[in-house]
């Protein structure tokens, strides 16, 4: 799996400037139901970290409480050291700019063409004439590989991978410092799949971007993620690189990386 510098950086030693993301003994419930119990988790500046689980063990609730839009009984999340909890109005302001975020399905306005939609974030946080959000748009549908003429379409009149970059694009108009990742190549076809994971790459590398990616996409995993974490009785079961994965012995990792498919395919990114 080929890592550019910055990916091999966040493996290397850690200090606390280095911590893009940190959550401590977060615990969450839902209708009484116990989804997160005392789950603790770092994300490192410069790295895209693989987030996997068993369906329903609660991948997309760490994330919504971490984006602060479910309630957590208990424990901290810091983002860039700021403890959201205990942040000032403006201070949340200033965190919540540097954060883009990519939801399952895409999530686009559909009375918006892709133009409108990647403007959204723009006219939430900033004050720009038109003709600068116009070009800024632009700028970002050209970044994520979409031609010019998909900024005046609607969603409805686009393909499942130009969603999903069109949504890519709305993710970095305001040049953040960490993407979330909510499931990017689900429904997309085997070859759009790994042109998504190859923008993801490039993109980290040449915006300096840390990800943070929530997925089941095994070749995801092999040959776009630096760590993975995976998910599993309420907390954080194992983490760390693709080999680690492989080395493990807790029986749902070593099931879901060590599985037939998953044997095919460590011999092709091996080979």
């Amino acid at each position: 799996m080929g890592k550019s510098s910055s990916g091999i950086k966040a493996e290397q030693g850690t200090d606390e400037s280095d911590i893009v993301l940190s959550v401590r003994d977060v615990t969450v419930s839902l209708d009484d139901k116990l989804i997160l119990d005392k789950l603790a988790l770092d994300i490192k500046r410069g790295e895209i970290l693989g987030f996997v689980g068993a369906s329903g063990a609660g991948k997309s609730v760490l994330l919504r409480t971490i984006l602060g839009l479910l309630h957590k009984q208990s424990g901290t999340i810091k983002l860039f050291g700021v403890d959201v909890d205990k942040a000032s109005d403006i201070e949340r302001l200033r965190v919540d700019m540097r954060l883009g975020v990519l939801f399952q399905h895409g999530a686009l306005f559909s009375a918006l063409t892709v133009q409108e939609n990647v403007q959204v974030p723009m006219r939430e946080y900033l004050d720009l004439p038109r003709k600068l959000m116009d070009e800024l748009a632009l700028l970002k549908i050209e970044l994520v590989g979409l031609p010019p003429d998909a900024a005046q379409k609607f969603p409805s009149e686009l393909s499942g991978g130009m969603i999903k970059r069109a949504a890519l694009a709305r993710a970095l108009a305001l040049d953040p410092d960490i993407v979330f990742l909510d499931e990017p190549t689900s429904g997309l076809d085997p070859i759009s799949a790994s042109e998504f994971d190859e923008l993801v790459v490039k993109l980290r590398d040449t915006m300096d971007l840390t990800v943070y990616m929530v997925t089941h996409d095994l070749d995801t995993l092999f040959t776009a993620c630096d760590r993975v974490a995976v998910l599993g009785n309420k907390k954080i079961l194992v983490e760390g690189t693709i080999d680690d994965m492989l080395k493990s012995e807790e029986p749902w990792v070593k099931s879901y990386f060590r599985g037939k498919r998953a044997r095919q395919l460590d011999l092709a990114a091996r080979a």
